[in-house]
């Protein structure tokens, strides 16, 4: 049960007139004192996005660095036991015991398996290639995805022109959180199909990603720890953006309104002003007129 309180901002007005005018001069320093909460707020606001920006470009360091360290460090040693196991195959006896032979093709296929994993790793850590844009990006990226997962993957874009004039830095955002929102999907949703969309209108970029899976838990959506979570937010949040995970509503509605739920729904909204700040000012103009 929540016990909290809501302290309202300001007192009920008094029921007899005042008598000295002093709730007037409380009123009108209160009407004096609103552009400088506005600036506050401003300054918060600022702030917030700089702090999620700094949190995206160490995010980003960290998977440079690790992505370094699987194709330098574990890919050597992957491919050194490969050649130490393609030796011991080489050097068994003919009358070694067929447990051995069976053996060595275990490891053989768990080697492999490791391989394909370290490498599909490197791939998804390493930034993707945006020469053709956020929507050629993300095209490939479901295409791709719905061949590694079997998963029924659809991607829908809406025909905006400032989609191809997206700086790198506001592209890369947008790209992350649809891949960790599909990552996301085929390791817990155990879902069937997987559907992107990007929508625009004259203020927001908005990205939806559902699926038709389990659903998410608020306890899911909550926990600490949960990494790919905050970093999804962050990268709205560097570009006032918000981020919402919730239940997808579909099906027949039940006796009281309201529609089953069967999947899960990512909705990451972004600013165009904030997407759009490092283009060209004119372009910006042209675009947004």
């Amino acid at each position: 049960m929540d016990t909290s309180t809501v302290v309202p901002f300001a007192s009920p007005l008094p029921s007899s007139p005042p008598r000295d005018g002093c709730d007037a001069s409380v009123a009108a320093s209160a009407v004096v004192a609103s552009p400088s909460v506005e600036r506050e707020l401003a300054r918060l606001r600022a702030r917030v996005r700089q702090l999620s920006a700094e949190l995206v470009q160490a995010q980003e360091a960290a998977c440079r660095h690790v992505a370094r360290e699987l194709h330098d460090g574990v890919g050597a040693e992957l491919t050194a036991t490969r050649f130490a196991l393609a030796g011991v195959e080489t050097w068994l006896p003919a009358d070694a015991p067929s447990q051995c032979a069976a053996a060595l093709a275990v490891a053989n296929r768990s080697l492999d398996a490791v391989c394909a994993a370290s490498r599909q790793a490197v791939a998804e850590l390493h930034a993707p290639s945006l020469e053709a844009g956020i929507v050629g990006a993300l095209a490939q990226w479901t295409g791709d995805f719905a061949t590694r997962t079997q998963l029924r993957t659809s991607f829908v874009c809406a025909a905006d022109v400032r989609l191809t004039r997206l700086p790198a830095e506001a592209a890369l955002a947008v790209f992350r959180v649809a891949q960790e929102a599909l990552n996301n999907i085929a390791k817990h949703a155990r879902a069937e199909s997987a559907d992107v969309r990007i929508e625009t209108s004259r203020r927001h970029l908005t990205l939806i990603v559902s699926d038709d899976g389990i659903g998410v838990t608020r306890n899911a959506r909550s926990r600490r720890g949960h990494f790919g979570l905050s970093g999804m937010q962050a990268r709205c949040a560097a570009f006032d953006g918000t981020l919402r995970v919730g239940a997808r509503r579909v099906g027949p509605r039940r006796g009281d309104g309201a529609r089953e739920s069967r999947g899960t729904l990512v909705h990451a909204r972004f600013a165009w002003d904030a997407m759009l700040a490092n283009a060209p000012h004119v372009e910006r103009r042209a675009l947004q007129s």
